[in-house]
């Protein structure tokens, strides 16, 4: 591996295996992976640990001046901390999933935690995945990929995860809010979900997840030349 710096962006809708093809593919290739859901999901935390209201941008606004998410990685391993707190295990939730849609779409969020994300791609080489990674934080990228798979996959693929964490889970009310997640994530006015026009579309509907993840390296391989 070269010392020069790669970064990958990876966007698509929520439940599309994202993160996990991200974290694998990056394993793989010896980069780093950002999850940056995961740090939208940190500010998302803390407005339902305060009782903030989500639709409310100003109280959302305002709760940020009290507010640190840092990332660091154990093992290759990312960890969220929020105001010096672990909170990673607790940013999966399905409350938490609808709340990061929502204060997602807020410019005061996005503006406070975008230098974080872009730090993080010049210091070494990283696999970021998000919604507006592409078009908006790296757009600069020098490989780009849009992860989808159809709104029943993936609230198939929903469900089987949080039933795995022991978590309850019906699956016309999963794929209820992945579709309504996707209308809010591509119609909110700023850094909407979209695919960048130089991206790579990867439709996984019909993939497993080793395929899917063989297929992103292999993408990544060939776009820079590896």
């Amino acid at each position: 591996m070269t010392d020069r710096i790669y970064n990958v962006a990876i966007d698509g809708p929520a439940g599309a295996g994202k993160s996990t093809v991200a974290r694998r593919a990056a394993a793989e290739l010896g980069f780093v992976y950002v999850d940056t859901g995961a740090i939208y999901r940190a500010v998302a935390l803390a407005v339902l640990d305060r009782k903030v209201d989500s639709t409310n941008e100003a109280a959302v606004a305002s709760l940020l001046k009290d507010t640190n998410v840092k990332l660091q990685w154990e093992q290759g391993v990312q960890h969220l901390l929020l105001n010096g707190v672990d909170v990673t295990d607790r940013l999966r939730s399905p409350e938490v999933s609808d709340a990061s849609s929502r204060v997602s779409a807020f410019s005061a969020v996005r503006c406070f935690l975008l230098e974080t994300q872009r730090e993080v791609a010049r210091q070494q080489s990283v696999i970021m995945d998000g919604r507006d990674i592409g078009t908006v934080v790296l757009p600069e990228a020098q490989v780009k990929l849009f992860l989808t798979a159809s709104a029943a996959t993936r609230a198939e693929r929903r469900c089987k995860e949080l039933r795995e964490k022991g978590l309850e889970a019906h699956y016309e009310d999963v794929l209820r809010d992945i579709e309504e997640r996707d209308y809010r994530d591509m119609h909110r006015e700023l850094a909407p979900l979209r695919q960048a026009e130089d991206a790579v579309l990867l439709d996984t509907s019909a993939l497993t997840l080793a395929q899917s993840i063989d297929e992103t390296v292999r993408i990544i391989r060939e776009k820079l030349a590896l």
